[in-house]
Order: C-alpha cells, then structure tokens, then sequence
C-alpha cells in the first residue's frame, strides 16, 4: 500500500513539473538544433542580434503541416520585411525535415529535434511522440514575447506578420 501512495505521489510531481508551461517574459530555452538547409541553429547565437520565431509542428507530410509550412513559404517575403530569424521546428528526424522542405518549397530552415529535448524544454512535446503547433516569439533579449496556441495552419504567415508588428519587432535593414 505504501508503495502505491509513493507511485502516485511521484507521478503527481512529475504531472505537476510536466504542467509549468512557458509564459511570456520567461527567458526562452537555448537549443542547438540542425536544419533542412544544412547549417546548425543555435538560440544563443541571435541574443542581441535578432528576434528569433520558431513555428513547432506535429509530423511533417500531414495536411495541417504542409498547409502551414507552404503559407509561411509562400509569404515569406512579408516575414523577411522584420529583422527576425524563423522557423519551424519538429521532432522528426532530419532526413525527413529535408525531404519535407523540398516538397513543400520552403525558403526558411526546418529544425529538428529527434531527441525530443527541446521540444520539452519549449512544453510543447505531446505523449512523448510528436510537438503541438505553437509558435514563440523570442525577442533580441532572449526572452519568450509571445506564444501562440492557436496557430491556424492556413493563414500562419498572415499571423506571424501581424505578431512581429504587434510586438514591435524592428524591421530588417534594407
């Protein structure tokens, strides 16, 4: 019996450090994470520098994310007006982000996160399998400016648009 009131007991702690989501103001977690392009991202690289957004998506090839991956290529010039880097991040494993990026015309880096790690860290992992569609916005000070939970996949660059202007994002130097 007492055993069992100790399982529950852990479980319930780790339910409860598992529920501490992010909040805005909140200094983003740092990740180093490898893109569809080749190069390696690293938050810490763009504190000081530049906003930073990144998009999570559930699995790459489903319908709500080739939605959302084509409108933010599609529209990326409207992104590209602000001094900001974005992307969209997932936990499948690279190969896969690369093959997704080339089918879907995308012109930003796809991260990936087959450890999961980051995905954790952001809260943003689901039953341990893949990430939910939420999207951070990290400002030049490295902290969380937003979080957006109800991403709508066919109008996401619309959206981040009208966020980074929201939030005053500098525009890029032309």
């Amino acid at each position: 019996m007492k055993s069992l009131v100790l399982l529950c007991c852990l479980a319930l702690s780790a339910f409860t450090a598992q529920a501490a989501e992010l909040k805005v103001g909140d200094p983003a977690p740092d990740f180093t994470l490898h893109g569809s392009d080749g190069n390696t991202y690293t938050l810490a690289d763009y504190k000081g520098k530049q906003a930073v957004v990144i998009a999570w998506f559930p699995k790459a090839f489903t319908s709500g994310c080739t939605i959302e991956c084509k409108s933010l290529a599609q529209n990326g010039d409207q992104i590209r007006k602000y001094d900001v880097a974005y992307f969209m991040a997932s936990v499948d494993p690279l190969k896969e982000n690369i093959g997704f990026a080339e089918s879907t015309g995308a012109d930003f880096p796809l991260l990936s996160d087959p450890s999961k790690e980051v995905a954790e860290a952001y809260g943003v992992l689901q039953m341990g399998v893949f990430a939910r569609r939420e999207t951070f916005y990290i400002g030049v000070d490295g902290t969380i400016l937003k979080i957006d939970r109800e991403v709508q996949p066919g109008t996401s660059a619309q959206d981040m648009v009208a966020s980074l202007q929201e939030l005053g994002v500098a525009l890029a130097k032309q």
